[in-house]
């Protein structure tokens, strides 16, 4: 990926803080923190508690254009914002998503930011963390254990064995583990039966650990997991085994946020990892909640662009914790642009004034799903090495004529002295009016409507349609009495549709629906579009390729 340009140093790498001088910074007290190594922590629930009473700071949601194998570099302004605001005297924190391993040996490499704008340590982050990942991949793993066994044992519960529908996890992309066939090898291994493998971070276990704020919620949501149906077509819940307290006694310590920091010495809570193209794709409850109060302003971002991350953020993590956004950052480039205008991707230095200026509908597209929800926006154009000027003026000039204030951000180089026009720009908007914040639709409205607006609204379609198998579930599960749950859609990142290969702002198509599922512990219905897959598969040239160590522990190639 080609780097953006350079510039005069912002805020310049220096030695860390220590712990105790991040818990100082925070006004978090001697025993509400375990250390993990001197550079993460993990923070106590009960800080909640102690911190009830205090004022909010203000929320700040980072979101982005349709992505491209160009890479926007979203959670790189998202950090170097927070930095910004810290330069300008604001007590800012940054609030991100665990990296997966699936990504990160895959397509997209390391998740914690980069240049001047990055989140430390890097390579602790990036392979393991503090193992909240694979606490979710246990826990959830335990639950698929207990059924089988359950119905090897006896089956008091009927449960049958051809509607069970918890598959297993597992935290890497591996295409060949879709599809298995579980059981074999005679009696003594149980009863062969078909299933497959999800990426972890699709698990529900994990958008409940997101979501959760407590561990008795936790364990309440975790017994509210459908794990099937048995012979007589009810439903069969993870608390029917008693699976749920050992469910959430893997997950105890997973639960507290970790605490770590940016290269500016920024207090940065770096929890949970759902993705936006087959989850909520948020960090967790408990992480923003902490840092809205200990902070002043609080930068966070969702993953992908807004029709995916910044929906479910507002429809289904600002619900959950009754949140109110007070403005929302939308990134864009030059160079997304450019490949949303049909620009080959070889091709991305090149004026290609034509394909920039078609290109930008996607952009706009992205601005109007921020104000469908009343939040007020900040376009962010993140500038590139091949930016040209008249290029950056055309996009600027043009984003002015829709209302909307516009920021040039070079936070890759440059650090938090990139980001203080746009975190300038912000402190304006957020003196304004305030935010009129409303969500999409109502609870009461029927799951298939639900699915119908956020198709015609966020992605710009004529409506969703639903094929036979999903139109009898979600029918099943109104029946079952969960009609006012949010919707969650699983689609591709790369279109605004439902097919991968579609750029721009396209018009005249439908969002294709074939399967629904439902997560009735983390509270929301997840309705599978096109060809997504829950389990995605390693790329020709995979990012492990060039992941190396040396003999004395150093590893590279995760940037």
């Amino acid at each position: 990926m080609t780097k953006p340009v350079a510039g005069a140093a912002g805020c310049q790498p220096c030695s860390p803080k220590t712990m105790a001088d991040l818990m100082a910074d925070l006004g978090l007290q001697e025993g509400e923190v375990e250390a993990f190594g001197s550079l993460k922590a993990k923070v106590a629930l009960s800080v909640l508690d102690r911190i009830a009473d205090h004022p909010a700071g203000k929320l700040v949601l980072v979101s982005a254009m349709t992505p491209t194998p160009a890479g926007e570099g979203k959670t790189t302004v998202t950090i170097g914002l927070a930095d910004a605001f810290r330069s300008l005297g604001r007590k800012a924190v940054v609030c991100l998503r665990e990296p997966s391993m699936g990504p990160v040996f895959g397509v997209k490499g390391g998740a914690t930011g980069g240049g001047q704008a990055r989140v430390i340590p890097a390579d602790e982050i990036n392979l393991h963390f503090t193992g909240d990942i694979h606490a979710v991949t246990a826990a959830h793993n335990l639950l698929a254990a207990l059924v089988s066994n359950h119905i090897f044992h006896g089956n008091a519960l009927r449960l049958d064995p051809r509607r069970r529908s918890f598959r297993r996890v597992l935290d890497m992309n591996e295409r060949a583990l879709r599809y298995v066939v579980a059981g074999l090898g005679g009696p003594t291994n149980g009863i062969p039966y078909e299933t497959g493998f999800d990426i972890t971070a699709s698990s529900e276990v994990m958008a409940i650990l997101c979501l959760s704020r407590s561990i008795g919620e936790l364990k309440d949501r975790l017994g509210n997991i459908l794990m099937g149906f048995n012979v007589d077509s009810e439903p069969v819940y993870a608390r029917q085994l008693k699976a749920h307290g050992a469910m959430a006694a893997l997950l105890r310590d997973a639960i507290k946020p970790n605490l770590v920091q940016t290269l500016c010495g920024t207090p940065a809570f770096v929890h949970g990892g759902p993705f936006a193209n087959i989850a909520h794709g948020c960090n967790s409850l408990t992480a923003t909640t902490m840092a809205l109060r200990l902070g002043e302003v609080v930068c966070t971002e969702a993953g992908f662009g807004t029709d995916l991350g910044a929906e479910k953020f507002f429809d289904i993590k600002c619900r959950a914790g009754n949140l109110r956004p007070d403005a929302a950052v939308v990134v864009g480039t030059i160079r997304a642009m450019k490949l949303h205008g049909g620009v080959p991707l070889g091709q991305l230095d090149q004026d290609r004034m034509p394909e920039l200026q078609k290109g930008f509908g996607n952009l706009a597209k992205h601005i109007e799903n921020i104000q469908l929800f009343g939040v007020p926006v900040v376009v962010g154009i993140n500038r590139f090495a091949g930016d040209r000027e008249a290029e950056l003026n055309w996009v600027v000039e043009t984003v002015g004529r829709l209302g909307v204030p516009v920021e040039i951000v070079e936070v890759y180089e440059k650090g938090s002295a990139g980001g203080q026009a746009l975190a300038r720009r912000l402190e304006q908007v957020m003196a304004g009016p305030p935010s009129r914040f409303e969500f999409l639709y109502p609870l009461d409205m029927p799951l298939d409507e639900k699915m119908n607006v956020i198709a015609r609204c966020c992605y710009g379609a004529s409506g969703a349609v639903l094929l036979k198998a999903a139109r009898e579930r979600l029918a099943l599960y109104e029946k079952l009495g969960y009609r006012k749950l949010p919707v969650c859609i699983a689609k591709t990142q790369s279109s605004l549709t439902d097919v991968p290969g579609v750029v721009g702002r396209p018009s005249g198509f439908k969002i294709t629906i074939r399967e629904v599922r439902l997560s009735a512990g983390a509270g929301f219905v997840v309705a599978i579009a096109g060809e997504i897959m829950t389990m995605p598969g390693l790329p020709p040239v995979p990012s492990a390729e060039r992941i190396d160590i040396d003999d004395q522990g150093n590893i590279t190639g995760l940037g």
